[in-house]
């Protein structure tokens, strides 16, 4: 089970909202992502564009997925900027694993500014089938019974 933490970006929201820098071309608002379930895994897809590659950063530590990434700001000095509406900075969005996906095969890509983030559903969590035994494939319970004299 994979569990979101919406309050997380909500609260990141709000700081960005109340310090002025919302909107800015020097802080990103957020990493918007779509997380569905197919078949025995989950996959994550985040957008990142014009991002570094080599800035891209997944990690799992106690639970907890972590994806970071940072888009530098153009530097030359001498523009004259007719609009700047890019955001440049750093990115981050964090999400609480549950104990029923397998951390040490999460894998990850990014192509044409787009993060993928393959979570893998852990054996012990994927549904299985129970045999019911019946008749003759039954097995049986034999009693003793002690005859009190």
């Amino acid at each position: 089970m994979l569990r979101f933490d919406p309050f997380s970006d909500l609260d990141a929201l709000t700081r960005s909202l109340l310090s002025g820098d919302a909107g800015s071309t020097r802080t990103p608002r957020f990493m918007p992502m779509d997380l569905c379930k197919i078949d025995d895994h989950y996959v994550l897809t985040a957008d990142l564009p014009g991002i570094d590659p080599g800035s891209v950063d997944v990690n799992v530590d106690n639970g907890t997925l972590t994806i970071s990434a940072h888009r530098t700001a153009r530097s030359e000095q001498s523009v004259q900027w007719l609009a700047n509406e890019r955001f440049f900075g750093s990115y981050r969005r964090q999400l609480s694993l549950g104990d029923g996906v397998d951390a040490s095969a999460i894998s990850a890509t990014y192509e044409n500014g787009v993060l993928t983030v393959t979570i893998p559903i852990a054996e012990r969590a994927k549904p299985r089938k129970i045999e019911v035994a019946h008749g003759a494939d039954r097995k049986s319970i034999e009693t003793n019974t002690v005859d009190a004299d």
